[in-house]
């Protein structure tokens, strides 16, 4: 190893700008353990700065130093899908600068992903990801020079979906046939998810202290607040009789979260238990997310009004104040969430599900 100079650190396997430039404190990773990358690192940053403390210019950054600074300030629940879709771009736009980002320069992504047979829907999630971060740095992030950290931000354009998946609502029989072979811990989460239309993330985050009694009803809801739920608005859960059934089961276990694995709050439900489960059941194409298609589609067959559709899957609706519901708005709603509940259920689900746990046991 060569000399190290002043203001670099290294932190585990990473080199750090531990540095006052010009009068301005940096504290910054530099993304490499090389120190001859660091060096060039350190060197490139300080001349950007002095250009800006000296002649009023923006300094360069790369998308490597706007990704970490998304990630160690970002509120988003979904954090770690995003933070998926930056280790793919990294390789191809990671030490771009901010300005030199744009549809020309994401090209080798896109064709690198197609190439690795990667759905189209993931390939936008990486252009969404890199698209939400540029808009940010361009009006959101200013630095000690009051300097915005890109002028403008490009146009990042979606690709067609061409190849978009199409959803699969569950049949009766075919509910029973999954459900029969899922791990106890996601039978729950699945049976809760397919009869309140949550999203996996809204089910795994979910916790007791969101929930609301409401006693002149004899039941409760849960409020989802803004920031845990995709379209950034407070979201009502209301419980029909199965998934009351389910929260009962549920009361005790953990002190937080509702929904756990192994005593530890549940952190997904598309795994490995998941995925052996759906193609024992002879239903491969099944995903996470038809759960909430199967909760709508049964709703609209029940003769559930749009509107109220909507509420009961989280969708925006022309309701101003979607959490601010009267005791009759909230009791309609549970009977119309009660509609897709089977007459026979106690009989064709729990016990069906006792008699496999059992079976696995013996």
């Amino acid at each position: 190893m060569g000399k190290v100079p002043p203001g670099l650190r290294k932190r585990g396997d990473t080199w750090y700008v531990w540095k006052t430039v010009c009068g301005l404190r940096v504290r910054q990773s530099t993304g490499t353990d090389s120190l001859e990358e660091a060096i060039r690192f350190l060197d490139h940053l300080t001349t950007a700065i002095r250009e800006s403390q000296v002649y009023g210019k923006r300094p360069m950054r790369t998308f490597d130093q706007a990704a970490l600074k998304y990630l160690d300030e970002g509120q988003k629940t979904t954090l770690w899908q995003d933070a998926v879709q930056i280790k793919h771009l990294r390789p191809f736009i990671g030490k771009l600068p901010l300005e030199s980002i744009h549809m020309g320069t994401l090209g080798e992504f896109i064709a690198a992903r197609r190439a690795q047979g990667v759905k189209t829907r993931s390939v936008n999630a990486g252009l969404q990801c890199v698209r939400h971060i540029l808009n940010l740095a361009a009006g959101e992030w200013i630095d000690n020079t009051g300097k915005t950290w890109l002028h403008a931000a490009p146009r990042i354009k979606f690709c067609p979906e061409t190849d978009k998946r199409k959803p699969y609502p569950l049949s009766w029989e075919e509910q029973d046939r999954l459900f029969a072979e899922l791990p106890e811990h996601l039978r729950d989460m699945a049976l809760f998810k397919v009869n309140t239309g949550t999203r996996e993330a809204e089910v795994c985050n979910l916790r007791w202290q969101w929930e609301h009694e409401i006693p002149s009803l004899h039941t409760s809801v849960f409020v989802i607040p803004a920031e845990r739920v995709k379209n950034r608005m407070d979201r009502v859960v209301v419980l029909n009789r199965i998934a009351a059934e389910v929260i009962e089961r549920m009361r005790g276990q953990h002190p937080e979260s509702v929904f756990t694995y192994k005593g530890k709050p549940a952190k997904k439900m598309y795994d490995s238990g998941w995925k052996n489960a759906r193609l024992r059941a002879g239903l491969p194409q099944v995903r996470i997310h038809d759960l909430k298609h199967t909760y709508g589609r049964r709703l609209r067959a029940a003769d559930v009004p749009e509107e109220d559709r909507k509420d009961l899957l989280g969708h925006k609706s022309g309701r101003s104040m979607t959490t601010h519901y009267s005791m009759p708005e909230i009791s309609k709603l549970i009977a119309y969430s009660n509609r897709v509940c089977p007459d026979d259920w106690h009989k064709s689900g729990t016990i069906v599900f006792l008699e496999k746990r059992n079976r696995s046991v013996g």
